[in-house]
């Protein structure tokens, strides 16, 4: 009598098994690859045309000033410096200030910040450096247009900040407390986490408010990618304009897929 091994068993799934880094996700999927390295080839590309279309114009002198490697090199350093700082502002603003009016004991003071962000993005930007370029208030130069950005680009981080976090499934917050975890672990361990992917698309959206809205600090004396722009329609120089207007696109693309992978990088697994 014969015995017939019995099939084994086959393998059970770790639901928990990691499904591959980031990269490897990517380089598995070429419809998303693209999507990451596509804008740096575009951007470089039509940067390196632009560059060989002014290279091969007769400039004269009023060009050559505003065109001159060193000026543009400190305009946008300028206009990547005063962005940054800028942004930094905002996220250190609200996100701790949205994570807080999701808190109980601090609902009542929902309406009254988010009244505060929604009248800073409310009046126009230009109008609101203006404003705040009076002599009686902060006057001209970089400190107004840092203001005035981060008042305009506060509303969309302290709002998905607070999206984000609302949106956890109770259960899982319950699940939480039921398990002995603390409010302040649970925030931690479980809410912020999940809201992350929210978060993030509020700081994706805030940075390139503020790179675009960052060129009308020319007007209060503060510099950046502005300058070209404004320079090129005084002078009536159409080489001018499109080097700061391109530049400034390509450095607004070039942050957004920047945060794009900071976004996919910083995403929970699972989600």
């Amino acid at each position: 009598m014969s015995v017939t091994a019995a099939d084994p068993a086959p393998p059970v799934e770790n639901p928990n098994a990691d499904s591959g880094t980031w990269a490897s996700r990517l380089l598995r999927d070429p419809g998303r690859l693209w999507g990451y390295v596509g804008i740096p080839i575009i951007v470089a590309g039509t940067l390196i045309a632009l560059q060989r279309w002014v290279s091969g114009l007769e400039l004269d002198s009023i060009e050559e000033r505003w065109l001159n490697t060193e000026r543009v090199t400190r305009a946008v350093v300028e206009h990547i410096q005063l962005s940054l700082i800028a942004t930094l502002l905002v996220v250190v603003i609200a996100v701790p200030l949205g994570i807080t009016l999701t808190r109980p004991f601090a609902k009542k003071l929902t309406p009254i910040f988010i009244g505060i962000a929604n009248i800073g993005q409310a009046i126009p930007s230009i109008g609101l450096l203006f404003f705040l370029a009076l002599p009686i208030l902060l006057g001209i130069g970089e400190t107004t247009a840092i203001v005035g950005v981060v008042a305009y680009c506060l509303l969309p981080v302290l709002r998905n900040t607070m999206v984000g976090i609302q949106q956890v499934d109770r259960s899982l917050i319950e699940a939480g407390r039921g398990m002995g975890l603390s409010n302040w672990t649970v925030l931690l361990k479980i809410e912020l986490p999940l809201a992350v992917p929210v978060t993030l698309a509020g700081v994706r959206t805030a940075l390139i408010l503020t790179v675009g809205t960052m060129t009308l600090a020319t007007f209060i004396n503060a510099g950046g990618l502005g300058d070209l722009i404004n320079g090129g329609i005084v002078n009536n120089r159409t080489s001018v304009l499109l080097t700061g207007a391109a530049l400034t696109a390509g450095l607004a693309l070039m942050i957004d897929w920047a945060a794009g992978i900071a976004e996919e990088v910083l995403r929970p697994r699972g989600l």
